[in-house]
């Protein structure tokens, strides 16, 4: 007999049901009525029919043509300077096979952009970084727009390109979708070496040449990368929302194993399409108790925190409204399993070896922890993810995955975990409402009482840094960094420095509206806080010497001092040349900073619910 439900997990689903009765309702009636009024429109017109398959080869425009088989869009992240999205060149031909296989058709129905902010990291294109992922989801709509396909398939893995193909896709939830990940590159350099060699070349102690050499030993081939950030995290989330096949995130890029997962993808997903008998659409996976799995899956595992944002923007995208009250809640029930870099030494690859996802995924479900009776692309119930696929006489099989951790220092059980809580804290206070990963800080880093120091860039404080202006106790302030501002980048360039300050034996803490990398470590990071301080959030009123507190234990952000004088003080101006982005295609993402909400609502600028399209957006300030 399966465990019951965990008591927190049942109230927070039923919390976010009762939330979202109005907005889910609205959405699966709009799937419904597609499904039913629309499906694939190639029998309505000769002309439609035609220009769909002027392109095919003989065979499968016969097939289109006269036998009207099943046909199977496929939208990819692909290009070549992408380590993560280079394997997806050569996956079309696979899939069409796989297709041709079952008599079906597979097309390539459009591309989606996908940029690296591994590449983008403090540099101006990260200001384009966040509303990639709005720019994704309409380039999947846009490919999926012909209404020719009676199935789709996902190639994409990195930061935003998963979320954004995700809320794309759902805006066709009458059709079964599949996601079909590229794997992780083989392990090179350590993650911690790698990190060690970083904060030696901000602290001037190596040079540039020791720190190109490190980096390009870690990054050196085809697949993601392999440290536990938001990419990686992407492929546990689509796992544990059954909309990857069984144990298929990572399965590394030139294995025959991987070839295999991704035709059975295709074949799997032509069985789900509206011709067949078990007909499974998107929108009846994506539901109030996937999303909970989701994040329980990401706490238990220390997953990235961009994901308070963008499973906020996913769900929203079927109608499921969740806040970071419904994270934090789950945090304090979920048991910390996993430790891959940064909250701990492995790679994604050892994680994997170790028992990975299907490990997890039984540990948590035999603790109550994950709803088991929903819908995957597997087939109802998530216990079929406790398998994982092997390659036995040349067939692609799945067995039981492991009882027993490979690696204890690695793979925890959840009765003993590494830590009885999730590693993510909601925080809020005076200074505003934002989150913090704790999985990686050590905890007496968790509490920091110091005085502010103000930036507005996270130049400013690079430079600080580097003139010695740092060398105490201090928490850094970095403000103007939100969505409306400058698009919200991630400041994880700042990571060096800031953990080069605490070893040096200083209570050191960063504040931000903006965000931290997938991969947030060591130092103490509040960030997301809202309201930003472009709309006037409290962050436009610290000043430099005021005093700060940031206790990740008790979940309070503070400035302490006379609330009456801070609230009366003037917001800060933002900096004058904040929307001065006319360079490297800045500006062409203006409609997103001044349309774009919250964090906790997702930092998108799309309607993606019911809720979003009831409400009026106005821009945050007169541009």
């Amino acid at each position: 007999m399966p465990p019951s439900l965990h008591a927190t997990v049942r109230a927070v689903t039923e919390r976010i049901q009762a939330r979202s009765r109005n907005s889910r309702a609205a959405y699966l009636d709009r799937c419904e009525r597609a499904q039913r009024e629309l499906g694939p429109m190639r029998g309505l017109s000769c002309a439609n029919l035609a220009h769909g398959f002027a392109a095919l080869p003989a065979n499968d425009k016969l097939k289109l043509r006269v036998e009207q088989a099943p046909n199977l869009g496929i939208v990819t992240a692909y290009n070549d300077m992408l380590s993560a999205h280079q394997p997806y060149e050569r996956f079309p031909g696979v899939i069409r096979e796989a297709a041709r296989a079952v008599g079906a058709v597979a097309q390539v129905a459009g591309g989606v952009p996908a940029m690296c902010d591994g590449i983008t990291q403090g540099n101006p294109g990260m200001e384009l970084s966040l509303f990639s992922r709005d720019a994704i989801a309409m380039s999947t709509a846009v490919a999926l727009s012909h209404n020719t396909f009676d199935a789709a398939l996902m190639l994409g893995v990195c930061d935003k390109i998963v979320p954004g193909l995700l809320m794309g896709a759902l805006q066709f939830g009458h059709l079964p979708v599949i996601f079909v990940p590229a794997g992780p590159m083989a392990t090179g350099l350590s993650n911690k070496e790698k990190a060690r060699v970083r904060q030696l070349y901000a602290t001037g102690q190596v040079g540039r040449d020791a720190l190109l050499e490190a980096e390009s030993q870690a990054y050196h081939g085809a697949g993601t990368c392999t440290f536990y950030g938001t990419a990686n995290s992407n492929q546990m989330l689509m796992e544990i929302m059954g909309l990857h096949l069984p144990g298929a995130a990572f399965v590394h890029p030139d294995s025959g194993l991987r070839d295999a997962l991704t035709a059975a993808a295709a074949q799997r997903a032509i069985a789900l399409a509206a011709r067949g008998d078990g007909y499974l659409p998107l929108a009846r996976i994506v539901d109030e108790r996937a999303v909970v799995n989701a994040i329980v899956g990401l706490l238990a595992t220390g997953g990235s925190t961009n994901h308070t944002i963008h499973l906020v923007a996913m769900a929203r995208a079927a109608g499921v409204l969740i806040d970071w009250n419904d994270f934090d809640e789950l945090s304090r029930v979920t048991p910390l399993l996993a430790r891959v870099y940064p909250n701990g030494a492995a790679d994604v690859n050892h994680f994997h070896a170790a028992g990975g996802v299907a490990f997890v995924i039984r540990e948590l479900l035999e603790a109550g922890l994950l709803h088991e009776d929903v819908e995957t692309v597997a087939g109802r119930g998530l216990a079929r993810y406790t398998q994982e696929p092997v390659m036995t006489d040349g067939a692609l099989r799945w067995r039981d995955g492991p009882l027993v951790s490979g690696d204890p220092e690695v793979l925890a059980t959840a009765p003993a975990p590494f830590s009885p809580e999730g590693g993510l804290r909601l925080m809020d206070g005076n200074l505003g409402r934002g989150v913090i990963k704790v999985s990686a800080v050590a905890p007496e880093h968790r509490v920091v009482e110091a005085p502010a120091r103000v930036f507005d860039t996270q130049e400013g404080l690079q430079a600080a840094f580097e003139a010695g202006e740092l060398d105490r106790d201090v928490v850094a302030v970095v403000r103007f960094q939100g969505p409306n501002a400058n698009g919200m980048p991630e400041l994880h360039r700042l990571t060096p420095a800031l953990g080069a300050l605490q070893d040096a034996g200083h209570r050191v803490a960063l504040v931000t509206d903006g965000r931290m990398s997938g991969a947030s470590g060591k130092v103490p990071a509040v960030i997301h806080v809202g309201p930003e301080a472009l709309a006037g959030g409290p962050l436009a009123r610290v000043r430099d010497g005021d005093r700060l507190r940031v206790d990740a234990v008790a979940g309070t952000l503070t400035w302490l001092g006379d609330e009456a004088e801070f609230a009366a003080r003037a917001a800060a101006p933002a900096p004058d040349d904040l929307f001065d982005r006319f360079s490297v295609g800045r500006g062409l993402f203006g409609l997103f900073r001044r349309h774009a909400r919250g964090a906790e609502q997702g930092g998108s600028a799309l309607d993606l619910s019911e809720a979003d399209a009831a409400v009026q957006t106005a821009p945050a300030v007169a541009k």
